[in-house]
């Protein structure tokens, strides 16, 4: 068998000696050479040596490997097999040309041949089932186990160049996987969704397929191979310790561990967060999770602390979400009751009946709220005097409201008591004082020192305020009570409460002063009843009698007034275009005595209005403009006739409704023009307005004049409601000034037009885009063309600046966010507590 493959071989060898040199397409003479060869493919020819005189033949030495040869009388070196690159990646000939003696006639030269490696090796997992544990709300993107694969191709090219994935995720409850995998180095961690839903209770046990592909995943033609990941979920160790109670002033040594908790993830560092701002924070963790309170508690103080445990890594990232940490302080009796006053007063009246309610002590306790230990209850130790009895007082032992226990207090036998009131709870008390005024009951009425005050005149214009009758009444109950102090008050004659009487408080002696304006003409005569009354009531079988009534008469004198109008403010509405000598509105007003009234009219600027001086009146004087005054405000003057400095003065404002009396027009300041010569491309923009309201002008219409000079040199185009396009419809226009005819429409009712001549400057253009015109003398000034080209230029320039040092610092800045992610990621969850 040897042998016949030896012959084929020879024949093919044979078959490309005789075979044109060219077709080996590369030979050359015997030097030093470089070959990079694709592995696999089988017999193939490399390159063809050249020999000259004396060399006849070749030879081929070194790590030829039986694959790697040359044929000796043509010097064709071939490969009679496959390259492996995986087997040898590089093999190193030596090749020299013999005479025919066999001798060296040049050579050995170094023939060296790389094997090029081909993606023929599929990637193979270093194991066929992976399995992991994960806990329940692990930090997602920490990995928790990983798995790895290898491939036997070039390391240095896509070849051996992996990328793992999730195939298959069983099962897959969401819609987002739960778990992720990292591409290159394949380590598997949470998804966020993951961290967030995972439950033992409801799943512990998941399968993933992982997928790993050559070729960096590029490309279709990639080996892919597949290994299974057994994931087992168990409860999460970070749990929150249920509340915690501490006694408070505890005697234990501080400190004192209270409470652990534990992370998922190993050589965590536990650090304590405190939202709230306290002047000293009294817990600490230790580096094993272990929770300690540092010193003694006071539940006064503060009854509750609420606070998060965090784990961090050794970077300082959160590895677990803050666990919420709640202390509540448990009371002990350790404060005694006090009294809410120093000295609690009250008054009684001497005739309280038997089991009145007089007042309440108020005492508090710090300790807790609806506990033993701050109940209080409540006792009489002494009552000072004794007289008429020593028991005159009972007080509700757990409410502390005082009673009387009988219908006997006095005041002429004892005007006051003293009581001292045990407070007490289960191991404090406090004593509590009390003092007890016993007040006269109102039985004296007020009586008038006068029946009849008689009269006074006063004139109708006295200011309010002013004090026109001081009256005096005396009351024989105690001074300085509610029963002894007099109120008065106009009982008849005064319907509009044009009077009122004030009381001094020291003297009880009562001011009748004037409340509301007097007026002669309604009332010229008030006849008035005036009480006195007490605030407490009076007790039974007592009235006020007509020992408490006195009367007075007051006279009022009549005092010429100016007239007065029935409005403050006049306002109306007209239309501009209302005719003249039209009725606008009629004015009134009337003089208290009675006087005839004349109407003028003041600071009419427009001289648009004219009055009546008899009726009121006003009609328009002249023609309306609301574009010079949209509001018109004007004086009525209303005067006596008779006494014409007796005046008086209101406003009119007279609102002008508009009317389309406006044509439009151009709200342009510069001269349209085009470069020359022109395209046919081109347009500028021209824009319209009105003076009249912007309803009559909200939509304008441009159109040519129907000339057809115009017509056929140019076209109108629509913007939006107020600009318009003006193009040129064909390139062949001289340099020089066109006016273009105009239409312009406004939508009022009725509509106004307004023709205008437009001037277009077709023009030798700079390369500014502005119309370029020659210096015809040194000091010339620029044409509005070229100022406008020269002021873009130096906007443009201007934009330029600014908008590379807006780029500047906007790089600047995304650099020095992007150098501080890291740390505010890290605190993000932190703030978002806080």
């Amino acid at each position: 068998m040897f042998k016949l493959c030896g012959l084929q071989f020879l024949l093919v060898i044979h078959a490309a000696m005789c075979q044109n040199l060219a077709n080996l397409h590369v030979s050359g003479p015997l030097k030093d050479m470089n070959f990079s060869i694709p592995e696999g493919g089988g017999v193939r020819f490399i390159y063809q040596f050249t020999s000259e005189p004396p060399a006849v033949s070749f030879r081929v030495t070194g790590e030829k490997d039986g694959i790697i040869d040359i044929v000796p009388k043509t010097g064709i070196l071939y490969l009679n097999g496959s390259l492996d690159w995986e087997t040898k990646a590089v093999h190193r000939l030596q090749v020299e040309s013999l005479d025919e003696t066999g001798n060296t006639v040049k050579g050995p030269y170094a023939v060296t041949i790389y094997v090029e490696d081909i993606n023929d090796n599929p990637p193979e997992f270093d194991q066929i089932k992976y399995t992991g544990v994960v806990r329940q709300n692990y930090r997602p993107g920490k990995p928790f186990m990983s798995v790895h694969a290898t491939d036997r191709d070039d390391p240095t090219t896509l070849h051996a160049q992996l990328t793992y994935s999730i195939l298959h995720h069983f099962p897959n409850p969401y819609a987002e996987m739960l778990f992720q995998i990292n591409n290159v180095t394949g380590e598997i961690s949470l998804s966020r969704t993951g961290s967030y839903y995972l439950d033992p209770q409801k799943q512990d046990t998941f399968t993933l397929v992982v997928a790993v592909k050559d070729m960096a995943g590029t490309t279709m033609n990639a080996f892919t191979s597949s290994a299974d990941v057994i994931i087992t979920v168990k409860e999460s160790l970070w749990k929150a310790p249920p509340t915690i109670y501490i006694q408070e002033n505890s005697t234990r040594v501080h400190p004192v561990n209270i409470s652990q908790v534990h992370s998922n993830e190993p050589n965590v560092i536990y650090d304590i967060f405190v939202k709230e701002n306290l002047p000293k924070f009294p817990f600490s963790i230790d580096r094993n999770g272990i929770i300690y309170v540092t010193q003694p508690l006071d539940r006064e103080e503060k009854d509750t602390y609420n606070f998060f445990a965090i784990t961090k890594d050794k970077e300082g990232e959160l590895v677990d979400k803050p666990l919420q940490i709640s202390v509540i302080v448990k009371d002990i009796n350790d404060n005694p009751p006090v009294c809410q006053q120093a000295l609690t007063v009250i008054e009684v009246q001497e005739n309280e009946g038997g089991g009145s309610h007089i007042g309440t002590v108020f005492a508090t306790d710090r300790d807790e709220e609806d506990t033993l230990n701050s109940r209080l209850q409540f006792k009489i130790e002494s009552q000072v005097p004794a007289v008429p009895a020593s028991n005159l007082f009972f007080i509700q032992q757990d409410t502390g409201i005082l009673q009387l226990t009988s219908r006997s207090l006095n005041k002429r036998i004892a005007s006051s008591y003293s009581l001292k009131v045990l407070v007490t709870d289960t191991v404090f008390q406090t004593t509590c004082d009390v003092q007890v005024h016993v007040i006269d009951i109102n039985d004296q009425i007020p009586i008038f020192e006068k029946s009849d005050y008689h009269s006074v005149t006063v004139a109708e214009s006295l200011p309010i305020g002013t004090v026109i009758l001081e009256i005096q009444a005396t009351d024989g109950d105690e001074p300085g009570t509610g029963s002894s102090y007099i109120i008065y008050q106009v009982k008849e004659g005064d319907p509009n409460n044009t009077f009122i009487i004030e009381t001094d408080p020291e003297t009880n002696r009562g001011f009748l002063k004037i409340n509301k304006t007097l007026d002669f003409e309604a009332a010229p005569v008030h006849n008035l009843v005036i009480n006195a009354t007490n605030p407490e009531p009076l007790v039974s079988g007592v009235q006020y009698n007509s020992s408490s009534l006195t009367l007075f008469k007051v006279f009022v004198t009549n005092v010429d007034e100016p007239p007065v109008f029935h409005k403050t403010v006049y306002k109306g509405e007209v239309s501009e275009d209302i005719p003249v000598n039209s009725l606008v509105m009629t004015v009134e007003a009337h003089d208290p005595e009675g006087d005839t009234v004349r109407y003028s009219l003041q600071g009419d600027i427009r001289k648009w209005l004219r009055i009546d001086s008899t009726t009121g009146q006003i009609y328009t004087a002249s023609t309306l403009d609301r574009e010079q005054h949209e509001t018109y405000t004007v004086d009525v003057v209303a005067s006596e006739l008779n006494n014409p400095a007796k005046k008086s003065k209101t406003t009119l404002t007279l609102h002008l409704k508009d009317v389309n009396d406006n044509p439009p027009r151009l709200a342009m300041d510069y001269t349209p023009f085009f470069c020359h010569p022109i395209s046919g491309r081109e347009k500028t923009l021209i824009k319209a307005t009105d003076d009249d309201k912007q309803w009559y002008f909200s939509a304008f219409t441009f159109s040519l004049v129907d000339d057809t000079s115009a017509r056929n040199n140019w076209e109108i185009s629509k913007v939006n409601a107020t600009h318009a396009y003006l193009s040129p419809k064909h390139a062949n226009f001289e340099e020089k000034v066109y006016n273009v005819p105009v239409l312009i429409n406004d939508n009022g009712n009725p509509p106004l037009e307004r023709k205008v001549n437009l001037e277009v400057n077709i023009c030798r253009c700079s390369s500014e885009k502005s119309c370029f015109i020659e210096v015809q003398r040194q000091h010339s000034w620029p044409s509005p063309g070229q100022a406008i080209g020269i002021l873009i230029a130096v906007l443009l320039i201007i934009g330029l600046i600014v908008g590379g040092g807006f780029l500047h610092m906007n790089y600047k800045q995304k650099n020095e966010k992007k150098s501080h992610h890291n740390e505010v990621m890290d605190k993000s969850e932190l703030n978002r507590l806080a």
